[in-house]
């Protein structure tokens, strides 16, 4: 079993490079036996799962296929997808992870998350993530008109994009304590988010590994992948399906 981690995909039409990589990805993992993770922003905006475009049909269609043949696929949300809910995994025999999850894989105790609560720091970011991940004000934001979830999606980013511009790279980078919190009880721990990716050894038992956006100007996009030979740190977009 071949067990693939990837992050911070950020995929839209406006983008159809990575598209086009994604599907790539599940096409040479097609006949792997693989146990697919996407540790969240796998869409660049997720308005919620009554959104149809042509182009997600065709995501469907891909993983549709991919899991025909015995793979499956896990998600938990980032922060520009927390509203992507079941309803859309359905379609393709996906599973939705708790926004932190624990596996086990070759003897590894592992901890998936995307990465945004390990950025204590960002003081201000936190307060807005607590009160948009509400249970209520999901449910109350996904009874909302499909135009107002666009409008307020582009102000939200337009925000966050001017915030950032603000922010000190420390500030928007994971918290060393926070890390060694949630590491405290697993062997690995891997999220992305950050757009940082790297190898950290915590300890001589413990890493952390970020995974990296997905890059259309350079083509990069690091994930992890891991099978009976050990762990694979590797660029997803450079992978050759023809071979």
């Amino acid at each position: 079993m071949t067990y693939l981690f990837i992050s911070d995909l950020h995929l839209s039409p406006n983008h159809p490079r990575l598209v086009r990589g994604f599907f790539d990805l599940l096409e040479h993992y097609r006949t792997q036996q693989t146990q697919l993770y996407i540790l969240g922003d796998w869409f660049n905006a997720w308005l919620g799962d009554d959104d149809t475009a042509p182009w997600l049909t065709e995501v469907v269609a891909q993983l549709q296929t991919f899991t025909a043949h015995g793979n499956q696929v896990y998600f938990l949300v980032g922060n520009r997808d927390f509203a992507l809910g079941q309803n859309f995994l359905h379609q393709f025999s996906g599973q939705l992870l708790s926004e932190v999850a624990f596996i086990q894989v070759h003897g590894l105790n592992i901890r998936l998350e995307h990465g945004d609560a390990l950025c204590t720091d960002d003081v201000s970011y936190q307060r807005f993530r607590k009160i948009i991940r509400h249970p209520w004000v999901l449910h109350l934001l996904k009874a909302t008109p499909l135009s107002f979830r666009q409008k307020l999606a582009q102000g939200f980013r337009r925000k966050s994009t001017a915030a950032q511009q603000q922010k000190s790279y420390e500030i928007m980078d994971v918290n060393i304590d926070a890390v060694q919190h949630a590491i405290q009880e697993v062997d690995l721990l891997v999220h992305g988010h950050t757009h940082r990716p790297a190898r950290h050894q915590i300890s001589p038992d413990k890493e952390r590994i970020v995974l990296g956006d997905w890059r259309e100007d350079t083509m990069q996009a690091m994930c992890l992948e891991i099978n009976d030979k050990g762990l694979h740190f590797f660029n997803a977009l450079a992978l050759n399906t023809a071979e």
